[in-house]
């Protein structure tokens, strides 16, 4: 009689489930737009591997998509998901580049499904069009594959695909932007914000630019603050910009601000120490900024600032604000 050591095997399971574990995260952050959440969903997923009969699992990288797909989509129609995202309050958690929750970028696709402006859009998306687009684009899996994911027809997943491609295509504003071009127009918004200087603000907004606030998570509503004129804009920035005893009071201190790309888009970071206390993000198209993200909320920051402590900054664009 052979004998099977359950421990080595055990050990060799695990490897094989670690192995995917940075795939089935950028999977999951991509239909949730939340890391903690995704965290949350394959730690889940790594409690169904163990518990399951992994002998009679052929295709363990299938398996283990097609639990983490599911899983998301779970949370993504709970009551509790439906109320946090309905009522104005949500953000997509951001995420600075090379953090491998953000996962595959070869292609424009790849890159566009994790930035901000597209995990916002996709709010506007049923589950099954998210989690099919997602399937689709980011990862590339036929309809027939995202068929036995989703236990859906392929042609009702090419259906699925082809109604979220059309809403987020109508909502969409701009693609890849030069790197260079998008911090000087950053460095420029920065310096006309400093300065206080409107109209400077004005004409490096779009005609119809936006501008979204977290407003730290604070108040009992948590809604989120939202402008929308170039004038209207420009005073929230030039206001919000300006430094005062009391803001740094308030902060705990002098933070430096620092230039970065996050999820795939310029931003600008204010950092106090090594704490990323807020980030504003930018979308950038046609050498304007069409909109601008302000998230300060500690909890939408928090693997971000991890994230930030492995980094090696550049000199910060502004050392003391």
């Amino acid at each position: 009689m052979i004998r099977v050591d359950s421990t080595a095997t055990d050990s060799f399971d695990t490897s094989r489930f670690e192995a995917s574990r940075n795939r089935l995260a950028s999977l999951a952050y991509r239909l949730l737009g939340s890391a903690t959440d995704a965290e949350d969903a394959v730690q889940d997923a790594f409690l169904h591997w163990h518990a399951a009969d992994r002998q009679r699992i052929r295709v363990p990288e299938a398996w283990l998509t097609k639990v983490v797909t599911n899983l998301c989509l779970d949370r993504l129609r709970s009551a509790q998901a439906r109320r946090e995202r309905t009522a104005g309050a949500w953000l997509p958690e951001p995420l600075l580049d090379g953090d491998p929750m953000l996962g595959p970028a070869d292609t424009f696709e790849q890159r566009e499904s994790v930035s901000l402006a597209v995990l916002t859009l996709m709010e506007r998306l049923s589950p099954l069009e998210r989690a099919v687009y997602v399937l689709r684009e980011a990862f590339s899996y036929s309809h027939a594959e995202i068929a036995e994911i989703l236990d859906v027809t392929e042609s009702a997943s090419q259906q699925h695909l082809h109604r979220a491609r059309r809403r987020i295509a109508a909502a969409r504003r701009g693609g890849d932007v030069d790197p260079a071009s998008a911090r000087r127009i950053v460095e420029e918004f920065l310096a006309a914000a400093s300065s206080g200087r409107t109209e400077r603000l004005v004409a490096l907004l779009t005609d119809d630019a936006t501008a979204i606030s977290d407003s730290n998570g604070a108040g009992p509503a948590k809604t989120l603050l939202r402008y929308d004129t170039p004038r209207r804009i420009a005073a929230m920035v030039r206001a919000g910009f300006r430094p005062t005893p009391a803001k740094r009071r308030l902060v705990g201190g002098t933070p430096a601000i620092h230039y970065a790309l996050v999820n795939g888009a310029p931003a600008i970071l204010f950092v106090l120490g090594d704490q990323v206390i807020a980030a504003v993000t930018f979308d950038v198209t046609g050498g304007k900024i069409a909109t601008v993200r302000g998230i300060a909320a500690p909890a939408r920051l928090t693997r971000l600032t991890e994230a930030w402590r492995r980094y090696a900054p550049a000199a910060p664009l502004v050392p003391q604000w």
